[in-house]
């Protein structure tokens, strides 16, 4: 069996599953963030009075962090109501940032285990080993009242990424090349094994942003065996102890795909799909692409890394006036270590936008969204016409070095030359 097999039988009590069937299996950790009230209202309606666990649940305010209007404010003030009731011991509120930097950050991430949330991206924590997914609202509810889902097994699709990645490329151009030849459509159901030479080596920050967008071709769920980064980083925080799965030898793939990060350039993921993917090259040599906004943050890009990377190229150096540059960090740990290196004091003096941790711009409600006609190059996960504000707006996916070179410019820009 495959390791994600292998966990879907660990926990539905069976020996083994095959691909296709329906299993009903134990969650490990449940999450709901602030978009999903109704969770709350489903589960009463369902009969439900005390979640199954309060140890294994928790919300988290990223969405709407902090609230930019009653609605949201009304959403959050039930649902720290509800995590009161059940006297909840893990609990993110507005202070804490997005929901898959936080989980892992608190421990609650580890190899092995089923983790699904209300938020599509959950497919992030395939980073450590787990299985994560996302869910609606009323599958939700039930999870809270039983501690148990339904799942289809999925079959495995093999996205081996060999070699070492050059100058000026990073996870980001690595995942959005990968997407430009599967495609927005092209794992549907399907669960993703990022494997090779390269994932071997890769640090957390980097497996997360590539397991993070394998929902943007569908994918039901995302897998890198653990290396020596993650093992280090769960051991020194998991809240219970983990078992380690591991894809059996000989075990056949649905498919296959092979890339050699060493080939690989800069990359965009250019308007209005996240599978309209060109190299960043072939996109300046059609002329400048003029720009009113970059954008560095949310689950995909808003790490330490990503905004180091960023302060490397704007370290005393200024954008030009009538452009800007939003800096949202992934959490409040990852905002105090920036401070802490300088980085967000050298992005200020650049002319940046430091916003609270959160999701922010990234679904298009507050901190950052964009007016009819204006163009944003932005290392979120999607641009889709709408995501960041209006839908007559333009939005460039890139890694936060092409963000960081192309805003300085005004114009989209190689970071390369800046490295």
């Amino acid at each position: 069996m495959h390791a994600i097999e292998k966990i879907l039988a660990k926990n539905s009590g069976r020996r083994e599953v095959r691909t296709g069937e329906i299993v009903t299996a134990k969650v490990d950790f449940a999450e709901i963030n602030d978009l999903y009230l109704q969770t709350v209202y489903s589960f009463y309606e369902m009969g439900g009075e005390k979640v199954w666990d309060r140890e294994r649940c928790a919300f988290v305010f990223d969405h709407y962090a902090p609230c930019p209007d009653v609605k949201s404010a009304a959403n959050h003030k039930a649902m720290r109501e509800f995590a009161q009731k059940n006297g909840l011991r893990f609990h993110f509120d507005t202070n804490c940032g997005v929901c898959h930097q936080v989980m892992p950050e608190a421990g609650v991430v580890y190899p092995g285990m089923i983790l699904v949330a209300t938020d599509s991206h959950t497919t992030t924590h395939g980073a450590f080993g787990a299985m994560g997914t996302g869910c609606g609202a009323t599958d939700m509810a039930t999870i809270l009242m039983t501690g148990e889902m339904w799942f289809r097994v999925p079959e495995i699709i093999e996205v081996r990424l060999e070699g070492e990645a050059p100058k000026g490329v990073y996870p980001k151009d690595v995942i959005l090349a990968v997407l430009g030849k599967i495609r927005a459509d092209g794992a549907v159901y399907k669960g993703i094994d990022f494997t090779g030479s390269y994932v071997e080596s890769l640090n957390v920050a980097g497996r997360m942003v590539i397991c993070n967008m394998a929902v943007e071709m569908g994918a039901k769920t995302a897998y890198m065996q653990p290396n020596r980064d993650v093992l280090d980083y769960v051991t020194a925080r998991a809240v219970r102890p983990f078992e380690i799965q591991h894809t059996d030898p000989g075990y056949r793939y649905a498919e296959t795909h092979v890339f050699d990060v060493g080939a690989l350039e800069p990359e965009l993921a250019c308007p209005h799909s996240v599978e309209n993917v060109h190299t960043l090259q072939s996109v300046i040599a059609q002329g400048d692409v003029k720009l009113d906004q970059g954008y560095i943050g949310s689950c995909t890009g808003g790490r330490t890394e990503d905004i180091a990377a960023a302060a490397q190229i704007l370290k005393g150096k200024h954008i030009p006036p009538y452009t800007r540059l939003i800096v949202v960090p992934a959490s409040n740990a990852v905002m105090q270590e920036c401070i802490r290196l300088g980085h967000i004091q050298a992005l200020m003096d650049a002319g940046a936008t430091i916003n609270a941790p959160g999701c922010a711009a990234c679904l298009g409600v507050h901190a950052g969204i964009l007016a009819p006609g204006e163009v944003c190059i932005t290392s979120t996960n999607r641009n889709f016409p709408g995501r960041m504000g209006s839908k007559e707006a333009s939005l460039y996916l890139a890694s936060p070095a092409t963000v960081a070179a192309s805003i300085l410019n005004g114009k989209i820009t190689d970071p390369r030359a800046y490295l």
